[in-house]
Formats: C-alpha cells, structure tokens, sequence
C-alpha cells in the first residue's frame, strides 16, 4: 500500500466521520417531507367539505390560494392590518374618504393629486421640504393654500443647481 492510498484513505474516512450528522439530519429531513406531503394531500382533499360544513360550526373559511404568497413572504397587506391602539396616536395615512367629497386636490396649479400633508400632494411635499431644507421655499408656497391657487417651480438640475445650491447658502450665512 503506497503512502498516496493511505493518505487519501484517512481523508476520506475523516471526511466521512465529519458528514455522518449531516446526512442523518438530511434524511431524517426527507422522511419529515414525505409526511408533511401526506398531510397536505390529506388537507387538500378534505377542503371542499370543510368549505361547506365549516361555516355551519362558526369556522372561518381560509384564503383562496391565489391570494397565497410563497414560503419567506410576508402576509398580503390586508391580513396585516391591525387595530389601532386604544387611546394613542393613530399613524400613517388617514382613511380615505368616501366618494371625492371631503378630499382636497393638492395646491399645485394642474397637479390633481389628492393632498396628503400641509394642503399637497406627497410628490409635491417631498418638494416642499426639500425647498425648506435649502432655504429656498417660494413665498407663494405656504403651508395649507387653497387647491390649485400655488404655481410650481422648475428647480435646476446638474451644474446649475450645484450654483444655486450655493448661492442659498451664501443668503443664508450672509443674512
């Protein structure tokens, strides 16, 4: 026996040693599917009756399965909403109201997007506050103005804006 063969002997009997576990748990894995496939063969078969008798014992009919998102996703957003906490502030979005009556269009002159925030759209309000963070908010733009009573700006782009970036900021320093 040459000493390459027993090398390579020991390594593979190491290899061997170290694997043992991983190859039982995957087997035991394998053997877990296989019931789990059982069940669900068993589950399917059994859905048309449940979907008949399962109301008449106050059971919830579940999800269509077009609705069912794969393993690892999270819940579709409706299944997600939760109640809102008794007495603290309610966050996000407020309701929608019903119809176009009780909703205002954003201030822009031509925009027609629903206002969210301070009478504007969230396209519009993403403006507003980047033109307050540069300190150069028009004075037209005020907080909470009528719908279409605002005029939008164009705000330069590239080189140009770098320019007017900095002379913002040369007003703003100097005053």
């Amino acid at each position: 026996m040459s000493v390459d063969k027993a090398f390579r002997d020991m390594i593979r009997n190491e290899i061997d040693a170290q694997l043992k576990p991983l190859r039982d748990v995957v087997s035991r894995l394998e053997a877990g599917t296989a019931d789990l496939d059982a069940l669900r063969n068993v589950a399917e078969r059994l859905a048309p009756l449940a979907e008949v008798v399962g109301p008449l014992f106050g059971a919830n009919a579940p999800a269509a399965k077009a609705g069912r998102r794969g393993p690892g996703r999270p819940p579709a957003r409706a299944a997600v909403s939760a109640p809102p906490a008794a007495g603290g502030k309610r966050r996000g979005r407020k309701p929608a109201a019903s119809g176009t009556e009780g909703s205002r269009a954003c201030a822009i002159i031509g925009c027609g997007k629903p206002s969210r925030t301070k009478g504007y759209c969230a396209a519009h309000y993403q403006k507003l506050r980047m033109l307050e963070k540069t300190n150069r908010r028009p004075s037209a733009w005020r907080d909470y103005a009528e719908p279409d009573s605002v005029e939008d700006i164009k705000l330069p782009r590239g080189r140009a804006a770098s320019k007017a970036l900095a002379a913002a900021a040369q007003a703003g320093n100097a005053g």
